[in-house]
């Protein structure tokens, strides 16, 4: 089953970040960090677009959309 969690982790081990340096660049607690990558908590947009905006990736890609797309 696919997990957006999933998704957020990957993105940010891809580009070399913990969540503690993650939270300091970006302004977002490193604990929701870690709520929203474990699937305990739902990831609101705005989460989303930060962090799309951070990558400089779209957000299709930030969830996995694009491989999900891929995969049908």
């Amino acid at each position: 089953m696919y997990e957006i969690g999933e998704e957020l982790k990957y993105h940010r081990e891809k580009n070399g970040f913990s969540q503690s340096s993650l939270a300091t660049a970006t302004g977002i607690s490193q604990q929701k960090i870690s709520y929203y990558e474990s699937g305990k908590h739902s990831i609101p947009i705005e989460f989303c677009i930060t962090l799309a905006d951070f990558y400089g990736i779209s957000l299709d890609e930030l969830v996995g959309r694009d491989f999900i797309q891929n995969q049908k």
